[in-house]
């Protein structure tokens, strides 16, 4: 196993790597909808939140030499259902064309009060 850490500007008091690659795959920790460099919430509703994540998680991708394109799964939090709609969009609109699968789960209150958190994992290429 090999840990991937991108160097971020503040340190993560959590007991757990960005990234772990394992047997071909990349596993990706819950990416929150807060700047791993300052330490600030995404402003806005559930699309800017769903969308700071994501470039969260394409982060710890980049950082392993892969990219959106090698996600094979995702796991998004909300922590509300009426959230759905709007984090979908901002879903579709970072993937474009690639689907990888997915799930959306409503989870209540999320740490920081970030709305949206998403856990991935991807495929390295042969």
């Amino acid at each position: 196993m090999k840990k991937i850490v991108p160097e971020y500007k503040i340190n993560n008091k959590g007991h757990y790597s960005p990234g772990i690659l394992s047997n071909g795959m990349l596993y990706i920790s819950g990416q929150l909808s807060r700047d791993p460099d300052t330490g600030v919430v995404a402003s806005g509703g559930a699309r800017e939140h769903a969308q700071l994540a994501l470039a969260n998680m394409e982060r710890v991708l980049l950082e392993a030499g892969l990219s959106k394109e090698n996600v094979v799964q995702c796991r998004v939090f909300i922590s509300d259902i009426d959230m759905w709609d709007e984090v979908n969009e901002a879903y579709s609109e970072f993937f474009a064309g690639h689907k990888p699968a997915r799930c959306i789960v409503p989870c209540g209150m999320l740490h920081f009060g970030c709305l949206v958190e998403i856990e991935a994992t991807a495929e390295v290429p042969k």
